[in-house]
Order: structure tokens, then C-alpha cells, then sequence
């Protein structure tokens, strides 16, 4: 099966989102804060099963820049300094499709933590 490539991708700096268009019908939104969290990097998910690492405090993170990796993948530069994760098209399509249970998920470790998304806020529960 081919990678699912978009035809466009507009990095929006004001709002920290990047947008992949597929198609007329379908372009999605993905925040910083969705893309840093869910990074594919061993960092996030770490060098086994079971062994990721929750991201917290991650709110306000944007995006620096991006950079393509071969044919397979994009490479995004966020300004916290991670940059080690390379998204293939693939991925970045099942993010898009899958949001809303990838982030309510991510929320829900988040809680059950005890963390927050914002570094300085102190998790109320």
C-alpha cells in the first residue's frame, strides 16, 4: 500500500497548527501540542513496549520549522528544542483520522498522572 501523501501542508506559526490537505473534501488541523505529544521519536514512545514517557506541560509548544526526510517522512523542528521524531506519511494520516481518540486518550493519562498540559499549572483532582 502507498504512503497517503497531501497535496499541501501549511505550517500556521499564529495559531500553532499544520494543516495537511488530501484533497477539496479532505484537509485536517493538527495543533503542536497534539504532534509533540504523539511524536514518534524514542524519546515519547521509548525503546520498547511499554516504555514511553508521558509528555506534560507541553500547551504552548510550537512549531519551528519542517523539513522533509527522503520521500517517507517530515521532520518537525518544534521550539522546545525536540526535533528527533520523523513522521511518515502514514502516521501523520492515522493522527489525522484518529484525533479525537488519540488526544482524549492522551488526556486521560494526563489525569490519571496526576500532570497537566501547562508546565506551571498544578493538577487539580
Amino acid at each position: 500500500m502507498a504512503a497517503t501523501l497531501p497535496q499541501d501542508i501549511k505550517l500556521h506559526t499564529k495559531s500553532r497548527t499544520l494543516e495537511l490537505i488530501y484533497s477539496a473534501q479532505e484537509s485536517f488541523e493538527l495543533s503542536a501540542e497534539y504532534l509533540r505529544v504523539h511524536s514518534p521519536s524514542a524519546e515519547v514512545r521509548g525503546h520498547g513496549i511499554g516504555q514511553g514517557v508521558l509528555q506534560t506541560g507541553k500547551q504552548l509548544v510550537g512549531i519551528k520549522g519542517l523539513e522533509p526526510a527522503g520521500n517517507y517522512a517530515l521532520k518537525i523542528i518544534f521550539d522546545d528544542g525536540h526535533d528527533s521524531g520523523l513522521y511518515t506519511w502514514d502516521y501523520l494520516y492515522d493522527l489525522c483520522h484518529k484525533q479525537t481518540t488519540y488526544w482524549d486518550k492522551y488526556l486521560e493519562a494526563l489525569a490519571t498522572a496526576g500532570e497537566t498540559r501547562h508546565g506551571n499549572m498544578i493538577a487539580k483532582g
